[in-house]
């Protein structure tokens, strides 16, 4: 089976990341990708996997998530859910504030444990997995 890729240009139109974004997580190893060329005026070529990656960084900075801790949660999420990147993954997690660590914590996740959450107070940030593959799905067919 051929793999697609994509280059920089268009992984920023699929995701909605400006080119900067994509060059400094790239600098950052935050999300590197599939091929990466060497020289002046080298060409990035971005896979599917990549893309995902790259719209859950995105999201995360949507919903207002500092940069350190969107990447944080990435890393968290390649640690509980290797294979999320695949449109197979149709994980439902949510960010959570817990109060002993005092940071974020990624868990799965389940409506009366969000709601139990707000009821408390604390945020509760949602990161479905199957609604960022059905975006980058929707964005690839057009």
């Amino acid at each position: 089976m051929q793999q697609t890729f994509f280059t920089s240009k268009q992984a920023a139109d699929i995701t909605g990341c400006t080119l900067r974004q994509l060059q400094y997580w790239r600098e950052k190893e935050i999300v590197v990708p599939a091929i990466t060329g060497t020289g002046t005026g080298r060409s990035v070529y971005y896979s599917r996997s990549d893309l995902a990656a790259l719209a859950t960084m995105e999201y995360c900075l949507s919903v207002g998530l500092t940069f350190d801790v969107a990447a944080m949660t990435l890393q968290r999420l390649r640690e509980k859910e290797p294979e999320f990147t695949n449109s197979v993954s149709l994980g439902r997690f949510m960010l959570c504030w817990d109060s002993k660590e005092r940071s974020l914590q990624l868990v799965e996740f389940d409506w009366e444990s969000a709601i139990a959450w707000l009821k408390t107070g604390q945020p509760v940030i949602p990161l479905w997995l199957d609604q960022i593959h059905q975006g980058l799905a929707s964005k690839l067919v057009s």
